[in-house]
């Protein structure tokens, strides 16, 4: 029997069933140390009370502002049509695809996506979806430690502190070797790198574009590493994929990203997307899961989950990951709004991203005492160093109505004057004129 409790007498009387005078004494077998503060809960709520408290605590956090935020998670277009298709109930409220005679729709969906992301990426095989982009960079690396059987991972400083932060957390307790280059604005240094990679790297990690913006050619990083039997990892910008060389081109082994770009909105932090593709030949180590395209006796075209190397389907010993789920849904929105785009479609997004910066470099770059980093090309974001702290002058900037970039003194020290600035297709001309009228008042006070 189910009781609610939801006055002082209906309490008593739940506790006396429970044969306990009081809620502390009912959780009294809980140590101390793990017990709340207090448990003092106050009274129930209707539902009309209960929808205004969280409006009014959400307007809090709600700012109308034009953002040139960035660092991995960017504020693109995203059509209508994008939230109209996935909200519908039967995407919205789907589970698992485990019964594929049920699942043919969620399935075929994100069969439909894995080749946006092959195409895309210019690679072999990907899977259904990950996490997000930094757990995803964290499966890729410990593939190649599995398919090598080596234990040092080189990661070159312009891949994002986000994702490091991340990979690093999730190795602690593995016997993992990290090795990284020094961190520059610029392209990878070749030297640095080079030097660190031997006949006992697994793999070597970078990022295209990194986390300043530079945009590189790792053709040579790729034929160091296999020249030295390791495997190379790239993780990139999906939208930069559009207009740039791309990794497969290049002969990346493993390319993992983040999602966000592709039709997901900017959340607090996700849910969001992370994606992986590989060559074929490493498929049986991939991660998570992978729909597959088949016929069956009839010969009628089906869609099955395939080669699926997770604990809950091999033995533990054998499973290439833990993983135990995907992110079906942002997935799915990922994959209509490549197809609301098009091919070429998405190389205007893209095209549109590299103008608009390099318009948004020159604006600023007219402003006293503010220093545009710009000598390697950049897609959508690039630094710019102010004449003052970048944390004090993103506040500032906030009350103008503007998010005007990521301060990086708060992952580099030394820093602390540099800012990134990013610029999205939605950034329109006379905005990003507003924004450096708005900068110029802050930094020449």
């Amino acid at each position: 029997m189910t009781y609610i409790a939801n006055t002082d007498e209906q309490r008593k009387e739940m506790l006396k069933r429970c044969g306990v005078s009081s809620v502390e004494k009912f959780f009294a077998v809980i140590p101390a140390s793990l017990q709340p503060k207090s448990f003092s809960i106050p009274q129930g709520r209707s539902e009309l009370e209960v929808h205004s408290f969280f409006k009014k605590l959400a307007n809090q956090n709600y700012y109308n502002l034009i953002s040139f935020l960035g660092g991995g998670y960017y504020d693109h277009f995203i059509p209508s049509a994008v939230d109209a298709i996935v909200e519908r109930s039967e995407f919205y409220t789907a589970y698992t695809p485990y019964q594929p005679e049920l699942s043919q729709g969620t399935l075929q969906a994100m069969y439909e996506y894995q080749t946006h992301i092959c195409r895309l990426t210019d690679m072999e095989v990907a899977n259904a979806s990950l996490y997000d982009g930094g757990t995803a960079l964290y499966e890729a690396f410990q593939m190649a430690i599995a398919l090598t059987g080596r234990r040092k991972v080189v990661v070159d400083g312009g891949v994002s502190p986000i994702y490091r932060k991340m990979i690093y957390s999730y190795a602690t307790n593995l016997s993992v070797d990290f090795r990284e280059t020094v961190v520059i604005h610029g392209q990878t240094d070749r030297e640095r790198l080079f030097n660190l990679i031997d006949d006992s790297t697994a793999a070597v990690i970078t990022q295209n574009p990194n986390f300043f913006g530079a945009i590189d050619d790792h053709s040579d990083i790729v034929q160091r590493c296999h020249d030295n039997g390791a495997l190379a990892l790239q993780s990139v910008n999906p939208i930069a994929c559009a207009i740039l060389k791309t990794p497969g081109d290049m002969g990346f082994d493993i390319v993992t990203g983040e999602g966000q770009p592709l039709g997901i909105p900017l959340s607090f932090g996700g849910p969001y997307l992370g994606f992986m593709a590989v060559r074929k030949k490493l498929v049986r180590k991939m991660p998570g899961r992978i729909v597959g395209r088949t016929v069956d006796t009839k010969n009628k075209e089906g869609f099955v989950l395939t080669l699926q190397a997770r604990e809950q389907h091999i033995r533990r010993e054998k499973a290439t990951s833990n993983i135990c789920t995907n992110q079906a849904l942002c997935a799915l929105r990922a994959h209509v709004y490549l197809s609301l785009l098009g091919t070429d479609g998405l190389r205007e997004v893209a095209q549109l991203c590299l103008d608009k910066a390099e318009y948004a470099k020159e604006r600023l770059k007219a402003i006293p005492g503010i220093e545009v980093i710009d000598s390697p090309p950049t897609f959508n974001e690039f630094s710019v160093r102010l004449p003052m702290d970048a944390g004090e002058c993103v506040g500032q900037m906030i009350e103008k109505g503007f998010a005007a970039g990521f301060p990086l003194g708060r992952y580099y020290s030394g820093m602390e004057d540099f800012l990134l600035v990013a610029v999205t297709e939605k950034r329109t001309k006379y905005e990003i004129g507003q924004f450096a009228e708005a900068l110029e008042d802050v930094v020449c006070r």
